[in-house]
């Protein structure tokens, strides 16, 4: 029984990649794209938008995978770049608002965090894409992708308190509609 290195064969397809191998590039667009397609639609709600911007965001990851130096994740270097292309084409076409407040961390946020929830992703996501922009954005880059808030401060240009409380206002509204949704379903609503 032969073992096979998977890493060794990832670098490999990289490298063929690098040399414009067509059908090494279309090996890692077809490995990469399902998951990718789901982190864009994360930040934009029209599929069809969400699907361009990966198509777009490929590009520059095969224009720029002779920079990928191999320390770390091949899948978290992609993803990365999905998110700043996501980042980019929502501040060239909408405008992100920001509340800037003070920041305090309440009972409500802190419990957030413990609620189990019982809903589909479908409506999960419809309660994320539900949230203004400005909440949606800095929810996804903490929450999901794991970005600190000097981080997110530093992408989206904005101070390090913007971000808590843009955070804290999202899960509130998040909350408040986990649940509606909870007193619908028990149909107590």
């Amino acid at each position: 029984m032969k073992v096979i290195n998977l890493h060794q064969q990832e670098n490999e397809l990289i490298r063929l990649a690098v040399e414009n191998n067509r059908q090494a590039q279309q090996k890692i667009y077809s490995q990469f794209s399902p998951k990718m397609l789901s982190v864009c639609r994360q930040y934009i709600k029209d599929i069809h938008q969400a699907e361009d911007i990966m198509i777009t965001a490929f590009m520059k990851v095969f224009t720029n995978l002779k920079n990928f130096q191999f320390k770390g994740s091949f899948e978290g270097w992609i993803r990365r770049i999905m998110v700043n292309e996501c980042i980019s084409f929502i501040r060239v076409h909408k405008k992100l608002k920001y509340i800037e407040d003070d920041f305090v961390i309440g009972r409500d946020e802190e419990s957030f965090d413990a609620i189990e929830s019982q809903f589909s992703v479908a409506d999960i996501q419809f309660l994320i894409d539900s949230l203004p922009d400005g909440y949606k954005v800095v929810f996804n880059l903490y929450a999901i992708e794991g970005y600190k808030h000097q981080e997110i401060a530093g992408m989206l240009g904005i101070s390090e308190g913007t971000s808590k409380s843009q955070l804290s206002h999202a899960r509130k509204v998040l909350k408040g509609q986990i649940n509606k949704l909870k007193k619908y379903s028990n149909g107590t609503e």
